[in-house]
């Protein structure tokens, strides 16, 4: 017996504080700005998971650096075989260093290109461990999570934000690493070859380092309210598209543009200065740049003239200037990358150090053969922990029972369903099944007790076959269509163009919403548990369908404990207990004659429905 749950995104009422639905708390998401050191160096250690393929990938960047430091060493020496004073040239020897540096040149983008292969692979690999965690997470955290968050947000985290992380690395890692070897290398060539130059060239490591801390202080916060503003765009695209009917049936296009056009001001605002401000980075190091080697130019030519240094070590210099500030540009180059993946990274970590859903105890036990007898002991429950919305609730649903709550909206009904079915744990009181508190069963042992039809219904991409059999996929296409014709679906799925392998989705509408309440109440038939809950099931389905599946449901629920959550009074008036929840009470009990002999709320709703 599998279970069924025809919606993950469990409908709960806003009493308690607790808001509902998709574009619940929008900016709820707004990430506090972590330590960027933590953040780098958690995502190190990630990234150091794959460690042999990055030795591999050091080794060949220590190849590449030895390998660019010594090209202007050897460009140097070819200056030298040209002798100016006897006018001749030292042809043999210029030939040899030609072909040297030739072969260097095409070693090194051998090298390069191997290694940027190595680490692409990496990169995807560490993209695809992080977006696999980050799903598995998704798993595993509580409900309110969903409830209280913009779902196009958590969807940039797990693609934008993960995607700015997966370019850094595959453009920076070995470039960083390439850049300390190269410029290390070249400071010793350097001092080996004329100590004077070397001090011009290190001019531009303070100014290169005060330009990089004061552009770094000013475009992180950009960058990283960059990427929040553009989760909150994706969380407003992604509640328009799915509401685009009620919006235009409303006339609010145009307040739907203004609050667009206010999040995309925010993003266009703090890329804008990301931008420009990561922006000055470039310009200004050429300016750095060109300073440094015309200081060689000048100090080489004295050094020449007055003091017998060779034209080929000034030339090597020059070279080493570029050379040595080219790293230096690198990772200004790669700046724009590094603080997006930063600012992604941080908001990643932070749905990953999210609490979890409380795990099953240590001596859980599997539910054997469940019979569906139900309890709840003073169970007290608040959605945030100060309004409460359960107070003390008692009762007892024997097995084979059918068990109805009626209330007014927000009374707490579906809140029972939600404590029953563990969505959410209750602060205070027991809720036990066969005399066994379930908080100390297995969870997947837990729901596979439960059959679970709810209001808003949710089919999934795929043919209904598929959706029909998601509660139970060993089932065999005959057991599917047996489940369809109890649910009375049978019928409008035949007339479908290609039946029951018509495909649907969760957002498209080729199907009605009365459709498809009955492709999910087969698939609760075709679950076949002990216990079975009904929240409001029936709600968007006409008078007919209505008759029809409720004597189809009483089928179904002999020898079941059922909940049936619903205000029609032909829903509920067949069943063995009707509790009337009010205040977070149950504040009348007993079958329908002798709650009407009460004459008391259940009375009253009785007779505003038949309009009395």
């Amino acid at each position: 017996m599998a279970q069924q749950v025809s919606n993950q995104e469990v409908k709960v009422p806003s009493i308690g504080g607790k808001p509902g639905g998709r574009g619940a708390n929008r900016f709820a998401s707004t990430v506090k700005a972590k330590n960027t050191k933590d953040t780098l160096i958690r995502v190190l250690k990630i990234y150091m998971r794959w460690g042999k393929t990055i030795f591999l990938a050091m080794i060949l960047t220590v190849f590449s650096s030895a390998i660019s430091v010594a090209i202007p060493y050897f460009i140097g020496r070819t200056f030298n075989t040209f002798q100016i004073q006897t006018r001749t040239v030292g042809t043999e020897i210029l030939i040899n260093l030609l072909l040297i540096i030739g072969a260097l040149h095409i070693a090194n983008w051998l090298i390069s290109y191997i290694n940027g292969m190595i680490m692409l692979r990496v990169s995807q690999k560490l993209v695809y461990a992080l977006r696999t965690e980050f799903f598995q997470k998704m798993q595993r955290l509580p409900l309110n999570f969903y409830d209280t968050r913009s779902h196009g947000d958590t969807m940039s985290r797990i693609t934008n934000d993960i995607d700015s992380i997966s370019s850094t690395i595959a453009q920076t890692t070995t470039q960083l690493i390439s850049s300390v070897l190269t410029l290390g290398g070249s400071l010793v060539v350097m001092i080996k070859l004329n100590i004077p130059l070397t001090l011009v060239i290190l001019l531009c490591v303070p100014l290169v380092a005060l330009l990089s801390r004061t552009i770094a202080s000013q475009s992180r916060a950009y960058f990283s309210a960059q990427q929040r503003s553009l989760g909150s765009l994706n969380g407003v695209i992604e509640e328009n598209i799915l509401g685009l009917k009620m919006v235009k049936a409303f006339g609010k296009q145009e307040d739907v543009l203004k609050e667009f056009e206010k999040i995309n001001e925010m993003l266009y605002e703090s890329s804008k200065r990301a931008q420009v401000w990561s922006g000055y980075m470039m310009p200004l190091l050429n300016v750095i740049n060109n300073f440094v080697f015309a200081g060689i130019a000048i100090v080489g030519g004295v050094l020449t003239i007055g003091y017998g240094v060779t034209v080929g070590t000034v030339v090597s210099f020059m070279s080493y200037s570029k050379q040595f500030a080219f790293p230096l540009n690198a990772i200004a180059g790669m700046f724009n990358t590094i603080q997006s993946a930063l600012a992604g990274a941080e908001r990643v970590f932070e749905i990953l150090d999210l609490k979890e859903e409380p795990t099953d105890i240590e001596d859980a036990i599997d539910m054997k053969y469940p019979k569906g007898d139900v309890t709840f002991e003073n169970v007290c429950f608040s959605y945030d922990k100060h309004t409460p919305v359960l107070k003390n609730v008692s009762f007892r649903a024997k097995a084979g029972e059918i068990v109805a709550l009626v209330g007014e909206t927000g009374a707490g009904k579906t809140t029972i369903v939600n404590l029953l079915t563990r969505f959410y744990d209750v602060d205070s009181g027991k809720i036990l099944i066969d005399g066994k508190p379930i908080t100390t069963l297995k969870r997947s042992s837990l729901r596979k007790c439960f059959s679970v039809v709810l209001q808003d219904t949710c089919l999934f991409t795929g043919t209904i076959m598929d959706n029909i059999r998601y509660s139970q996929k060993n089932a065999t296409d005959e057991e599917v269509i047996k489940a369809a014709q109890i649910a009375r679906a049978h019928d409008f799925i035949n007339k479908l163009p290609k039946g029951y392998h018509t495909m649907v989705s969760g957002v498209s509408d080729n199907l009605s919403q009365g459709q498809r309440q009955l492709i999910s109440i087969a698939r609760a038939v075709l679950c076949d548990s002990p216990i079975l809950i009904l929240d409001e099931a029936t709600s968007s389905v006409d008078t007919k369908t209505e008759k029809d599946i409720q004597h189809a449901l009483l089928g179904l629920m002999k020898n079941r404990t059922s909940f049936l959550v619903a205000h029609r009074l032909s829903t509920i008036r067949d069943a063995d207990h009707i509790m009337v929840i009010g205040d977070g009470q149950i504040i009348e009990s007993g079958n329908h004659e002798s709650l009407m002999k009460e004459e008391r709320q259940y009375y009253r709703m009785v007779m505003s429905q038949i309009g009395m």
